[in-house]
């Protein structure tokens, strides 16, 4: 269990602001920092990291204390049982792809578990690569496996997926997912797709201007009302034409394109981009903008 409240003065361009995070994350759940750029995500998991120091407050995970103000405690990174996913991979770039991933294991343990991560992150006929021979789906691979070669407490992604094509995305989406209900250790991410985080997340924390606004479930958060339905599937706004009395809204939905029909009072808060949950009522598919 993550138990996190700390104060720190953050300095921009725009000015210095006051980051004031306190949250609770239980132990194996996945969680997702959510909010605009500049809201303090970031800084967020440097401090959970140990690669920041706050201010005041204090840092308990699983029963240990990490940080402690008013004691004067800051457990350094490297005593941290973290693994650090950046958004650029951060991969040593001399190195083979199985040399990164080695140079990350303790001394004497165990290398059945760099062959584990070679295996479920599909690097079998990589490992002799160098990163700029890779794509960055595959660079964002090996940084994950990299990650967790040391079987963390805590894995903390930092957009990890953000500058990646739709498919090598929702392929790694699978991964994460996978690797999380294996490995069983704490997740914190930080991301902006909505679809990413209600399928992944098991809380969202909402962050701007360095607080937390709100926190709970995905559907707590994103969806404005109760819904019920046998099938339910996030989408972005492609299109929405009048045919007549109703509106022909076009949805895409991972690979695919859908359509579904619309009322005006369903389409008027709508414009194209916008991510929208598709649920059925009665049988009928139904719009709720996110």
């Amino acid at each position: 269990m993550i138990e996190l409240d700390v104060q720190k003065t953050l300095h921009s361009a725009n000015g210095s602001m006051q980051l004031h995070v306190r949250f609770t994350l239980g132990r194996g759940q996945f969680g997702t920092l959510y909010g605009p750029s500049g809201a303090g995500k970031t800084s967020t998991l440097k401090i959970l990291a140990g690669l920041m120091r706050p201010e005041s407050g204090h840092i308990t995970v699983n029963g240990s204390p990490w940080f402690d103000a008013k004691k004067g405690l800051q457990l350094p990174p490297q005593e941290r049982s973290i693994g650090f996913v950046f958004q650029d991979y951060a991969l040593f770039p001399h190195m083979t792809v199985l040399k990164n991933l080695m140079f990350a294991l303790p001394k004497k343990a165990d290398p059945a578990m760099v062959r584990r991560l070679v295996e479920i992150m599909g690097l079998e006929g990589l490992q002799t690569r160098k990163p700029a021979e890779l794509s960055g789906g595959q660079q964002q691979r090996v940084a994950v496996a990299r990650a967790l070669v040391q079987r963390p407490e805590i894995l903390l992604l930092d957009e990890p997926l953000a500058a990646l094509d739709l498919e090598t995305r929702l392929q790694l989406q699978d991964d994460l997912a996978k690797l999380h209900a294996e490995f069983g250790f704490t997740t914190l991410l930080i991301s902006h797709d909505i679809g990413e985080i209600m399928k992944l997340s098991d809380r969202v924390f909402e962050i701007r201007d360095g607080n937390i606004l709100r926190e709970g479930s995905p559907q707590e958060i994103f969806l404005s009302k109760k819904m019920s339905g046998k099938f339910q599937f996030t989408g972005e706004v492609l299109g929405i034409e009048r045919q007549e009395v109703v509106y022909i809204v076009t949805i895409r939905v991972q690979m695919q394109v859908v359509q579904v029909i619309a009322g005006e009072s369903d389409i008027r808060a709508l414009k194209v981009g916008d991510r929208v949950l598709v649920a059925s009522k009665a049988f009928n598919p139904i719009l709720y903008k996110i």
